[in-house]
């Protein structure tokens, strides 16, 4: 939950080091402060030869095949943003530069708790600027099939999601998060990726999963997790989704005061109701917290921690 409705930054910077689930290279990645209002900000280091900064921006996402990836007009990409971007999340950092030496942030145990925990080493440090929020205004939603990801109006951040899996062990699941920063700490932090033991040989053809194992990933073989020490929660599968919209719909550059809720959705569904979103004006609005709306005065700290119920998803 935020301390106030300023801005913020790292206090200092701070270093993580780990492997690339589909890369299979080990980065090493610094997360730096930056000024206010500039965003957050990948910076290829191991790239010299053209410019390396990648915006962290809904509309440089060009690849979402398991991971969400970014990539500059200049081809420079990054690899499985969205775990850290969770943290950033919720944990409300607004602006950082990224510096990382390879092409995928590390996966580390498949969660963001990881990054959670880098993120305490830090430390956050108030900036004097407001921040803006995505408000959502009216209902828009994104269907391909069977898969449907809707954005709703509501009074804090809410994400909502159901999955369904013909693997009887994960089967349907549905969950619904009420997101301030102690919640995530505690309800979906720690909740890892996931895959099926018989789907590695392929996806590692594809160039992908060439760095999972199971010290970063639950491995689902039929009945069975293969993980020795078991699901961190019951419903972990549903929970780790929810984890990757969080950062994905970050994407959008502000905090969420809506209800995000995905119905067999991922990466792609994620980052298509963000091109949907934007391509209405009518259907948000970006607000300065601290300054009265015609609606609602966004003035005490803590926006996330006023959580009723959200309104009901309609198509």
């Amino acid at each position: 939950m935020l301390k106030s409705v300023q801005q913020h930054t790292v206090k200092e910077p701070v270093t993580i080091t780990g492997v690339g689930v589909h890369s299979g290279i080990t980065a090493t990645m610094t997360v730096r402060p930056a000024p206010a209002s500039s965003g957050i900000t990948f910076i290829r280091t191991d790239v010299t030869d053209r410019p390396n900064a990648i915006p962290a921006r809904w509309n440089f996402v060009t690849d979402t095949r398991l991971c969400t990836v970014l990539t500059n007009k200049h081809g420079v990409s990054v690899a499985t943003v969205e775990h850290l971007l969770s943290a950033f999340a919720a944990l409300g950092l607004d602006n950082a530069v990224v510096e990382i030496n390879s092409q995928e942030v590390p996966i580390m145990d498949g969660s963001a708790i990881c990054f959670v925990k880098a993120l305490d080493q830090a430390g956050l440090a108030s900036q004097n600027a407001p921040r803006r929020a995505l408000r959502i205004k009216k209902t828009i939603s994104y269907k391909e099939g069977d898969k449907e990801t809707f954005l709703s109006p509501a009074d804090g951040a809410y994400y909502g999601l159901e999955i369904s899996f013909e693997n009887t062990l994960i089967g349907r699941q549905k969950y619904t998060h009420g997101m301030t920063e102690t919640s995530y700490r505690r309800d979906i932090a720690a909740a890892r990726t996931f895959g099926f033991l018989h789907e590695v040989e392929q996806l590692r053809k594809m160039g992908l999963a060439r760095g999972g194992s199971l010290d970063n990933a639950i491995v689902v073989d039929g009945d069975k997790i293969l993980n020795p020490e078991g699901l961190r929660f019951k419903n972990e599968f549903v929970r780790h989704k929810i984890l990757d919209a969080i950062g994905d719909i970050y994407l959008a550059g502000a905090p969420l005061i809506g209800h995000y809720h995905g119905v067999k959705a991922g990466h792609a569904m994620n980052n298509k109701v963000l091109h949907t979103l934007f391509a209405q004006p009518d259907a948000f609005e970006f607000i300065t917290l601290g300054q009265t709306s015609p609606e609602r005065r966004f003035a005490r700290p803590g926006i996330y921690a006023e959580i009723g119920q959200p309104q009901a998803v309609t198509a």
